[in-house]
């Protein structure tokens, strides 16, 4: 056994347990007072090599257990669920990092999944699915921008007949890029409509109406649009909102199928709580994310490590030095 503890009331109390267990060459690696005050407690190792690698493991638990508190420290502002930030903070203390972001990153990596969505093609059209305002008109025109930016043929489909203007709204963006907007009012229309679209574009996009997430017909409706048509359904959701009533609308969207989460205004927000909440309620992989009004701008997938920069405060970026020195060859010149 390389290390063992002893703890004695006194010091040389201590210290005799240790002469007696490991010897006169045993090595003192740490004393410290034992729990609750009772007495103290000594650490110590048999040979010298051990005690070496001994100090070396201490030092990196205590730098992986600062790594863990400054995390969870910085997750306190984002008003995740106790539970879920406990997790994540103990993912990052089992991963024994001693970086914070890298240590956040590693304990998002195992506790959620990651799957970008495909800007150039896929085999089955994507519907935005999601409760009244969540954005996705807006998420739709700006992947619809993207691949079109990239090349490629996309189809969109609107099935929003019930908001005032929304038909209007998508079809200024469509517009512009030069995208026939093909218009579905339900399950029956939506199968014609990707059936006549599959073929033809790269990427086919469907843009679908408001619906309470707690009202079952609503529900249903949706689907039986989403099984008429074979499409994949994504979650769209604002952050920023209560991280409780977040999961429950994402469990509620899970049951339609919903399996990735698309999230919206992440430049209006500096709490993510609601967006891990809702990933890991209903079981959704972080994808895409919106942080930006503009269309031809601020889309990006997600993955684990630029999730954790966004957790966890970052240290500013030094400022260029500007003392309007010229240099030459010889001397400074002002």
């Amino acid at each position: 056994m390389r290390l063992k503890s002893f703890t004695a009331p006194t010091m040389a109390e201590a210290m005799e347990l240790v002469r007696i267990e490991l010897g006169d060459e045993a090595i003192i690696v740490s004393t410290q007072r034992a729990a609750g005050s009772k007495g103290v407690r000594i650490t110590a190792a048999l040979e010298p090599a051990d005690a070496d690698m001994a100090v070396a493991e201490l030092l990196e638990e205590s730098s992986a257990s600062s790594a863990a508190e400054t995390i969870k420290t910085a997750l306190e502002p984002h008003n995740l669920p106790p539970r879920l930030a406990e997790r994540l903070v103990n993912a990052a203390r089992t991963s024994e990092i001693n970086d914070p972001t890298l240590a956040c990153a590693a304990a998002l990596e195992a506790g959620f999944a990651f799957a970008p969505l495909p800007e150039h093609s896929a085999p089955r059209p994507f519907m935005l699915v999601g409760p009244p305002g969540s954005g996705k008109s807006i998420a739709a025109a700006k992947l619809a921008a993207r691949s079109v930016l990239r090349q490629r043929q996309v189809g969109i489909i609107t099935c929003d007949n019930m908001r005032a203007g929304a038909v209007e709204q998508l079809a200024a963006f469509t517009r512009i890029m030069e995208i026939e907007l093909v218009k579905a009012r339900g399950p029956d229309s939506l199968r014609r409509a990707v059936e006549n679209a599959t073929g033809m574009h790269d990427l086919i996009l469907i843009d679908s109406p408001g619906l309470n997430p707690f009202k079952q017909s609503d529900l249903d409706y949706l689907q039986a649009m989403i099984e008429a048509a074979d499409v994949e359904p994504l979650l769209v959701m604002a952050a920023g909102g209560d991280p409780l009533e977040a999961a429950e609308i994402a469990e509620a969207f899970a049951t339609v199928g919903a399996t990735r989460l698309f999230t919206t205004r992440l430049d209006t927000t500096r709490r993510l709580g609601s967006m891990l909440a809702a990933a890991e309620a209903g079981q959704l992989a972080l994808c895409d994310v919106s942080a930006s009004p503009h269309v031809a701008s601020g889309l990006s997938p997600i993955s684990a490590m630029s999730l954790a920069r966004l957790l966890l405060p970052q240290p500013p970026e030094p400022e260029p030095q500007n003392d309007e020195t010229f240099w030459t060859d010889e001397a400074p010149v002002s």
